[in-house]
């Protein structure tokens, strides 16, 4: 029974008389109290859910270090922090599922897209309006 239930089987004891004010008060804080506010918290934690998983799809990429063939299973493995091999193991079980693993890993290997390398990375070009970064000093002539 959730708290909208038991406040109005609690309103309808009231207004029968078999509660007194203070009963009815008492009863309907301790309800309030044991059980929550209501539904909001539910509502919090599902929208906090769903914010994760699109800040986990949003840093899928595939691995360029941890891969046998696309980088998939280690892409999902730095996203999920569930080990590669498990990746691995789902892949292979869902391949005997008419070819349904095959399909996925595929379709991940085409859009999802690759990590880029450091090196990539530290070589971005900055953005405008933004410093560069200092380079090496200058080399003095020699005479």
């Amino acid at each position: 029974m959730n708290w909208a239930e038991q406040l109005e089987k609690l309103q309808q004891l009231h207004q029968q008389g078999a509660l007194t004010d203070e009963e009815y008060t008492a009863a309907k804080a301790r309800v309030i109290r044991d059980l929550g506010p209501g539904p909001a918290p539910a509502a919090q934690a599902a929208r906090a859910a769903i914010e994760q998983s699109q800040s986990a799809m949003q840093q899928l990429k595939r691995s360029l270090t941890d891969r046998w063939l696309g980088g998939v299973a280690g892409g999902l493995s730095q996203a999920t922090n569930i080990p590669t091999w498990a990746w691995r193991i789902l892949f292979i079980l869902t391949a005997f599922l008419h070819g349904l693993g095959i399909l996925m890993y595929v379709l991940l290997w085409i859009f999802v897209p690759l990590e880029r390398p450091m090196a990539m990375v530290a070589a971005a070009p900055a953005a405008p309006g933004s410093t560069p970064p200092p380079g090496p000093p200058p080399v003095p002539p020699t005479s």
